[in-house]
């Protein structure tokens, strides 16, 4: 299928460009390039999401997700098991980080009608998705991964109760209800998986459904124990290396916890801890991007490129980075990242699918649990489009990150773990 779903093209070519050259240039040559950058900077993220999102919102609210999108699995993977899983997964990643900014208000010009539109086929994917009748049913509890992207997908109404669940028709209210308590069946793994099953409850509160306390409280609670040190949890009884804590565990933590606190104040008294380690966490993700705007490939999952910043996004759009960290500097350090990565030859296919890979085409790296559809958890990134253009996230000058900083001589404050 040859898309023409993307006649912002020129655009998206030009702001990658430009991205990815201030992110390799030499210190002295990047800051006085970055300044005027600011404003476009919003406008560079937008044709990001824009390229990646739309194969995906256009097929599925035309019920041709699964009649078009391609099914690419790693090396050694199996594509009929990854069959079952890979569509939804597609869905609701991408939902969960385009979310924030489908919920924005006030929005115009271009933006405000690509929002518009991208609102009216995330609806539209919904009532398609959860529908059994609809081709692109998307096989709610009919395998373990099902429960994961459920998650997700439960997250993004969390995240814009009003655009994805207040403003669907009642049919597709339904269903989507259904949806999420067909994941019941599933029994989660005993590791992060915990938290998938939390969300979907937390979802089913939000949308002022019955929802079972028992599986918030079992997720909380296993991952106060779990906790590490320094801002960070092990995936389970052991801490792993890699991007979890990003991708999934603090995220998560956090809105399961707003999710559910109209209705209960059970787990509040947590909060200021929680919040605490995100912080620090979050201090740790900005603190691992190079001055160059590469960051370690370490770790399960590299195949979610620049959603390894899932976590960092969410506390720029809560507006809780600690003072230590600028969000203009974040925003500076993201799009350079982004940029850089969605520029390599081989990211995309002919028809504007997401290929396997970290830089790149690169099938090896993803797990056997990777395809097409798992990619799109790079959408993570982008929560900080649900903050206004007027938030200093947007407006404040281009500032260099900490990195950025240090490798070019300057005198920055030491950093320090934290004991809670």
């Amino acid at each position: 299928m040859t898309s023409t779903l993307f006649p912002r093209r020129t655009l998206l070519k030009a702001a990658i460009t430009t991205a990815a050259a201030a992110a390799t240039m030499p210190f002295a040559e990047a800051v006085p390039a970055m300044a005027p950058a600011a404003a476009n900077d919003r406008a560079q993220w937008i044709a990001i999401l824009e390229r990646v999102s739309g194969p995906v919102l256009e097929a599925i609210a035309h019920r041709q997700l699964k009649a078009t999108m391609p099914v690419e699995i790693s090396p050694g993977g199996d594509l009929a098991s990854r069959r079952e899983c890979t569509y939804l997964e597609a869905f609701g990643r991408l939902l969960c980080g385009i979310a924030p900014w489908l919920e924005l208000d006030g929005l115009s010009g271009s933006e405000g009608a690509l929002q518009a539109k991208y609102r009216e086929l995330a609806r539209a994917g919904i009532e398609h998705g959860t529908n059994p009748a609809s081709p692109d049913y998307l096989n709610f509890g009919t395998s373990q991964q099902s429960v994961v992207d459920t998650a997700f997908l439960a997250l993004a109404v969390v995240r814009a109760p009003i655009q994805l669940g207040q403003r669907l028709n009642p049919a597709a209210r339904r269903q989507l209800v259904k949806a999420l308590l067909d994941t019941r069946k599933i029994l989660p793994g005993r590791n992060n998986w915990l938290l998938f099953s939390g969300m979907v409850e937390g979802c089913l509160c939000v949308l002022g459904e019955d929802w079972d306390r028992m599986r918030v409280d079992y997720a909380i609670e296993q991952h106060e124990q779990w906790y590490v040190g320094d801002g960070m949890y092990g995936d389970g009884p052991h801490f792993h290396w890699d991007y979890y804590n990003s991708f999934v565990i603090q995220p998560m933590l956090l809105n399961i916890l707003d999710s559910v606190k109209p209705k209960a104040a059970t787990w509040e008294p947590l909060r200021p801890v929680i919040l605490q380690r995100a912080q620090r966490y979050a201090v740790i993700q900005e603190r691992l991007i190079s001055p160059e705007a590469t960051f370690p490939a370490i770790g399960r999952s590299l195949a979610y490129r620049f959603g390894a910043f899932h976590h960092l996004a969410e506390i720029s759009l809560r507006r809780e980075l600690p003072e230590s960290v600028a969000p203009e500097q974040v925003r500076s350090a993201l799009t350079a990242v982004m940029g850089r990565m969605i520029a390599m030859p081989g990211t995309f296919d002919a028809n504007g699918w997401l290929n396997i890979g970290f830089a790149g085409h690169q099938p090896s790296i993803g797990e056997r649990y990777i395809s097409t559809g798992s990619l799109y958890l790079c959408s993570g990134a982008w929560l900080p489009l649900g903050l206004p253009a007027s938030d200093a996230f947007w407006s404040a000058p281009a500032k260099p990150w900490t990195q950025k900083k240090i490798w070019a001589g300057e005198d920055v404050k030491t950093d320090h773990a934290i004991s809670v």
